[in-house]
């Protein structure tokens, strides 16, 4: 059999020769006898003897322990981690297991490689990025090797990937160190809280179950019920178990919204298949509901001339939601809609406006290649009075001002709950820089757009301002909308982003976002005192695993892993007492990185981190799933960052609004998975928890 030494290595062991056998004790008597110096061979037999046992005896106390924190540790991982491990595994196999589950290839010959083979084909661009193959031939390169295959959190480093020393951030503000391990650790199947039986002993490191010595032993010796075959075993084939659910009854109450259908109401101001609508929004309610969100489009309340103002469809469609009794989240969407992803209807920015923009296209946004995005107005005409004698701040709050006159009893009788403020491209507070009508495909990094003339002009005051006039430019090495950052200049490791002009210009460029968001959402608080406001932020988390975080960068969002970009966010808006609502929070790092490797991405260490930087600034925090979500897991994680566990401070999100109402929801189990989750987001108990 195979046992570990004190070295950790692999030392053969007989079958059938037990550690009290008169054979055994004689032949290690003999070699420690053997091993002695002449002193020890001038002394008398019976003292020789008498030392040699005692010898002896310790040597099998350490040994059981030895095997008994192996045996601990194996059961663990065939118990908890579905690695498959044969009953007398070496150190060798143990850590070839942990690394296949980190990503990584091992070949029989203990080679071991990163598992997507265009990550070894950028080796050259790449110095810093990824580990030399190694070899596990010994336990001794196996342990020095092990905190290279081993990611040690959800950081932006992806199993195998070191970033530079000066790419590291402080471990207090960095999102993926330790308060990525907890948000790792809740799914993970080395979680404590799903890893010790009921009424059994547990390990306070591990959390597995603690067997006496004689049940280490036999672990060790193939009381697994695996087949043996000599020295071999071949552990016994078992599907994966889901990991244990938590208990979330008596738990803080999270109110539930759903998205109405984007096109909800038409641009004829009629609601859309009212009857259908109603029906389903009664089954809604059943299941427990607290209310519904709605976009009021800019494009079609305001589409004709300016100030002229077309609310009668949100009428009829607020007037259904009141008699059900339903709370109402309103967006402020002053973007327009249909070319993302999931939008199913096209309602474009007013028409008087696309006229403005046909003599004055720099109204927009505007790519390096002078491509406009006409999704969204540019941050740049926020105080150019290019509208009609209007600046884009004021059009905005003339807007909001009309709505909160028009549904005052609503805002009265409370049945609006919450004004969310579009602040750019799907109503969300960034650029525009991954636009599908562009050519951008996942994951690709995006591109800047700041190449309007407004925009222009203010990048040359700045560097003017700063002294150096000719920092007055964009990049001009960023790649394009579907490029990877190491196959660029600006944002490969050690790349221009973190070169003195590289962060003057994205700090300009996150100031601007900035300075859009205080500007807009001070007029909001005068047009809505006294209701409460949020502001969303999307969920950028593909390249988060690289130094750069290039896709946030070109978003708006200053993040690299040496800088923390949300945190000058969550300032602006409680600065105005703006709640956050984040997107993404039902995503695993695992499965974004089973389905795209490259993308580097993160969503887990992403969302505790922009979750931690608002609650540290102390304001409230709501989210909403990325992707339609109906299965048991997506729900789990979505709860698990609603209710973060054991947070010592009790901090949870005060709301999650659902992506989105449809002919799905309703379909199998769809809808019962749905009541079920609302009930556990309400802290109420369900009864089949696996």
């Amino acid at each position: 059999m195979l046992r570990l030494d004190p070295m950790g290595g692999a030392v053969k062991e007989e079958d059938g020769e037990g550690e009290d056998s008169d054979e055994e004790e004689e032949e290690d008597f003999l070699v420690a006898d053997a091993a002695a110096g002449d002193e020890q061979h001038a002394r008398p037999p019976e003292r020789r003897r008498g030392r040699g046992r005692e010898e002896k005896e310790r040597t099998k106390a350490r040994e059981r322990r030895r095997r008994a924190v192996t045996g601990r540790i194996l059961a663990g991982l065939r118990r908890h981690g579905g690695f498959g491990l044969r009953s007398r595994a070496d150190v060798n196999e143990v850590v070839a297991a942990l690394a296949r589950h980190a990503g990584w290839v091992v070949l029989p010959d203990g080679t071991t490689f990163p598992s997507h083979p265009q990550t070894l084909l950028l080796q050259t661009p790449r110095p810093a990025m990824l580990a030399p193959a190694i070899s596990l031939s010994s336990p001794s390169a196996a342990a020095a090797a092990l905190p290279t295959l081993l990611p040690v959190s959800s950081s932006s480093c992806a199993p195998g990937i070191a970033v530079p020393p000066l790419a590291a951030r402080p471990i207090s503000r960095r999102a993926g160190c330790a308060p990525a391990l907890r948000t790792a650790a809740a799914s993970s199947p080395f979680a404590v809280s799903r890893a010790v039986p009921e009424g059994g002993p547990a390990s306070p490191l591990l959390a597995v179950p603690v067997p006496d010595d004689e049940d280490a032993d036999a672990a060790m010796d193939g009381g697994d019920g695996g087949e043996q075959t000599g020295l071999a075993t071949r552990p016994a084939v078992a599907p994966p178990r889901p990991p244990p659910e938590r208990d979330f009854a008596g738990t803080p109450y999270v109110p539930v919204y759903v998205m109405l259908p984007l096109g909800v109401v038409s641009v004829k101001g009629e609601v859309a298949e009212a009857d259908e609508l109603v029906a389903q929004l009664r089954v809604l309610k059943a299941a427990g509901v607290d209310g519904v969100m709605v976009d009021c489009w800019w494009g079609n309340v305001e589409a004709h001339r300016p100030q002229e103002y077309n609310w009668a469809g949100y009428k009829r469609l607020f007037h259904i939601i009141r008699d059900l009794k339903l709370k109402l989240q309103v967006v402020m969407s002053f973007h327009e809609c249909g070319g993302n992803v999931g939008d199913d209807v096209s309602i474009p920015l007013p028409e008087w406006v696309i006229e403005i923009g046909k003599s004055n296209p720099d109204i927009y946004f505007t790519d390096r290649e002078g491509r406009r995005n006409t999704e969204c107005l540019s941050w740049g005409i926020d105080k150019e009075r290019v509208l009609q004698g209007r600046t884009a701040v004021e059009v905005y709050f003339d807007f909001m001002r009309s709505f909160r006159v028009e549904f005052d009893e609503y805002f009265e009788d409370g049945i609006i709950s919450e004004i969310e403020v579009g602040l750019g491209a799907c109503g969300e507070l960034r650029y525009p820089s991954y636009a599908a009508n562009h050519g951008w495909k996942y994951p690709g990094i995006g591109e800047f757009q700041c190449y309007d003339r407004y925009l222009q002009k203010n990048l040359r005051r700045a560097a003017e301002a700063r002294g150096h006039a000719m920092w007055a430019k964009s990049p001009d090495n960023a790649g394009h909308y579907n490029s990877e950052p190491n196959n660029t200049g600006f944002f490969c490791d050690g790349g221009d982003y973190d070169s003195y002009y590289g962060r003057f210009f994205l700090n300009w460029y996150a100031q601007v976002l900035l300075d859009h968001a205080d500007r807009v959402l001070m007029l909001a608080r005068l047009a809505f005192e006294g209701s409460a406001i949020a502001v969303k932020v999307s969920g950028i988390h593909w390249w988060y695993k690289t130094a750069s975080h290039a896709a946030e960068l070109t978003a708006g969002f200053y993040n690299p892993c040496n800088r923390d970009g949300y945190a000058p966010i969550a300032q602006v808006l409680k600065k105005h007492g703006a709640a956050l609502n984040f997107t993404c929070v039902e995503l695993r790092t695992m499965d974004q990185h089973e389905v795209y490797p490259e993308a580097l991405a993160d969503p887990e260490g992403l969302v505790w981190q922009v979750l931690n930087a608002a609650w540290d600034a102390g304001i409230q925090v709501a989210s909403e799933n990325a992707l339609p979500c109906y299965d048991r897991d997506g729900f789990n994680k979505t709860l698990e960052n609603a209710k973060p566990r054991n947070d010592p401070d009790g901090r949870h999100l005060f709301g999650f609004t659902y992506l989105r109402l449809c002919s799905t929801l309703f379909e199998g189990p769809n809808l019962p998975e749905f009541e079920r989750f609302v009930k556990r987001m309400h802290g109420e108990a369900v009864h089949d928890l696996r």
